[in-house]
């Protein structure tokens, strides 16, 4: 099945480029494009995209507050369409705003265009993306919180114990950052069974998502820096119940080889 996209930025410029990029990939197809958020919110409606690839700062209203209407306002019939932020600046204030307002994910412009083709398929899939620069982010910006500010936050997930070291090992690259084809690679698995295993450890721990799953990993010491930047390797038995004191780490920062950011799905 294709997957529709609708692009919206203020730069004529910009939108012909990711018609070009967007196009060229199997399976993707722009079917319009919006110039601002006030045409956003229109043409969604009346395209009903799977995919809206929104630019965040434009004239007039903003692609956040295009992107809340579109997904708390929709009007049906049908799926509300998947947001999904693309822009040059990953400031926190864009970053917290976006995903409050019902974004599935954001990106950078810097993204390679196959990374952008494999952004939005996973966000057609259900899936949420976050570049590895925003994970971290959002990440520090909470780890750095006063525990006053943390005194009504959710009661603790369980304990790490409670996943075997398979799952502690893809947890740690999550934490990292890294998106499912990357954890697949370095773990040598498919991108089918690191999915599942993310999805087994969400459960496990009560979590909702992948940003959940990291900060409870930086919180659990499990995202130290290790001497080498290397994954911890699996051990004999590696889908025995661990404590995470019987695994390696990995590091929080970890840039893709080709120069750049894989973005993280869940």
């Amino acid at each position: 099945m294709t997957v529709r996209v609708l692009v919206v930025d203020d730069q004529e410029i910009v939108r012909t480029a990711l018609r070009l990029v967007i196009d060229r990939r199997e399976g993707l197809s722009v079917v319009g494009e919006a110039a601002d958020g006030e045409q956003a919110v229109a043409r969604a409606e009346a395209l009903r995209p799977d995919v809206v690839l929104m630019d965040v700062r434009m004239p007039g209203t903003t692609g956040v507050e295009a992107t809340r209407r579109i997904v708390q306002d929709w009007p049906g019939p049908g799926p509300v369409p998947r947001v999904l932020m693309l822009t040059t600046f990953d400031l926190d204030e864009y970053v917290h705003a976006a995903l409050r307002a019902g974004a599935v994910g954001f990106l950078l412009k810097n993204s390679r265009p196959d990374q952008l083709a494999e952004a939005i398929r996973a966000a057609a899939d259900g899936e949420s993306v976050l570049a590895p620069s925003v994970t971290r982010r959002l990440i520090d910006t909470v780890t750095a919180l006063p525990p006053a500010l943390l005194s009504h936050a959710p009661a603790p997930a369980p304990e790490a114990g409670a996943l075997t070291e398979r799952e502690i090992q893809v947890l740690v690259l999550v934490a990292r950052g890294l998106s499912n084809a990357r954890i697949a690679a370095d773990l040598g698995l498919s991108e089918a069974t690191v999915k599942s295993r993310i999805n087994r450890i969400l459960t496990r721990l009560g979590l909702e998502n992948r940003v959940q799953a990291a900060l409870f990993a930086h919180r659990a010491g499990l995202a130290a820096d290790t001497a080498d930047g290397r994954p911890p390797r699996p051990s004999h038995g590696s889908d025995r119940s661990a404590r995470p004191s019987s695994t390696a780490t990995g590091p929080t920062h970890s840039p893709s080889g080709d120069g750049g950011e894989r973005p993280a799905r869940s």
